[in-house]
């Protein structure tokens, strides 16, 4: 394997600390039994950066994260820090982070592990074998367009509104990387806009298929508007390989997929940015799902596999490193498959286990596997 693969590990607030132990323990391992060459820099970010240096991301850990390869952050936020202004909550550092590195396309994997079928609050034959991924567009949409705001009115209401927005070049990129990312799985990508009732979403289909025609021919592309997407996601969610779709429909089409798989402790992220043209490299920032659950922070509880799944991302999508990646995800399944649960994901008959067991279960897994 090629040296020096740098990550910055950013545990944050609640149980950020407890479940990113857990990745640096695979990292340490993967670096000591496989040679992978990772050089971890670990530092603050949220309410433990507010703490010490009195803002949610120094100027310094910003330029770290410009520096290396991928970004691994656990969970930010607490109720100890909620009167803080918004410019200087813990928010606004995953924010920053966010938006310096450019991170404009948010991945987000439902993939139900055969072993917690059962958790699934939909029918076993309807989610037995679900992998879907949801490729979201994060920097523009509704959420950042202009003009934005409340005004008052002559008659004494007032007028809230936000604009919906999008350029060609916002759109083509995040599909670049759907399509891109198809490749890899099964070469299906499900569009999902409005463009029956939205002049963006007309926008976004038109750019979407055209760029199909032009350089990704070998991928099957579908149209689907996003009030039947949803209703499918729960009708039929194996239909989907990977979904496109922009920032107000993807986040709610996200957490919809997400509930699918049964707990938020199961499911990883990652964020990307524009690819240097000369290197192909491109920022990152991986994180589980989940929040930072500060009512069991420091209990030993929380479920490590979120952020241990979005470290088996980073290596897909960062390093090229897909037999790594895959290696994670099948110790993951083989210790599910042995009834080793966390208190999020335990039912009748299995073994619950802390945060630091299960991490020692899945390292004991991957030390058993061959090559």
């Amino acid at each position: 394997m090629p040296q020096s693969r740098t990550l910055l590990l950013l545990a944050g607030d609640g149980i950020g600390p407890e479940v990113t132990r857990q990745v640096r323990r695979v990292v340490d391992w993967m670096n000591r039994a496989r040679g992978a060459g990772f050089d971890v820099v670990e530092e603050l970010v949220g309410g433990a950066a507010i703490d010490r240096h009195g803002v949610p991301l120094t100027d310094e850990t910003m330029a770290i994260a410009h520096q290396v390869d991928a970004v691994l952050l656990g969970a930010v936020g607490g109720p100890r820090w909620d009167d803080i202004e918004f410019a200087r909550r813990p928010e606004a550092g995953l924010l920053r982070l966010r938006k310096e590195l450019g991170l404009f396309a948010n991945l987000r994997p439902a993939k139900v592990f055969s072993p917690l079928i059962d958790t699934s609050p939909l029918k076993p034959d309807v989610v037995e074998g679900l992998d879907l991924l949801i490729v979201r567009e994060l920097t523009g949409g509704v959420y950042f367009g202009e003009p934005r705001g409340i005004t008052e009115l002559p008659d004494g209401g007032r007028r809230g509104v936000n604009t919906q927005v999008y350029t060609s070049h916002e759109i083509r990129r995040v599909a670049e990387t759907a399509f891109d990312i198809a490749r890899r799985r099964g070469r299906r990508v499900c569009s999902v806009e409005k463009a029956n009732v939205m002049e963006s979403g007309r926008l976004w289909r038109e750019e979407v298929t055209a760029l199909a025609a032009e350089s990704h021919t070998d991928i099957e592309l579908s149209h689907m508007y996003a009030d039947n997407c949803a209703m499918q996601l729960v009708r039929n969610p194996r239909q989907f390989d990977v979904i496109l779709t922009d920032n107000l429909f993807g986040d709610l089409l996200s957490d919809e997929a997400s509930m699918l798989t049964g707990s938020l402790g199961m499911l990883p992220s990652a964020s990307l940015g524009p690819a240097d043209p000369a290197t192909g490299r491109r920022p990152a920032m991986y994180e589980p799902v989940h929040g930072s659950a500060p009512d069991i922070a420091g209990r030993d509880m929380a479920n490590p596999i979120a952020t241990l799944l979005s470290f088996a991302m980073m290596l897909r999508f960062s390093f090229d490193l897909g037999a790594e990646a895959d290696m994670i995800e099948a110790a993951v399944e083989k210790v599910l498959s042995g009834g080793i649960r966390t208190q999020d994901i335990m039912t009748d008959g299995m073994a619950r286990v802390s945060t630091s067991v299960m991490g020692d279960s899945i390292l004991r897994a991957l030390e058993r596997m061959p090559g």
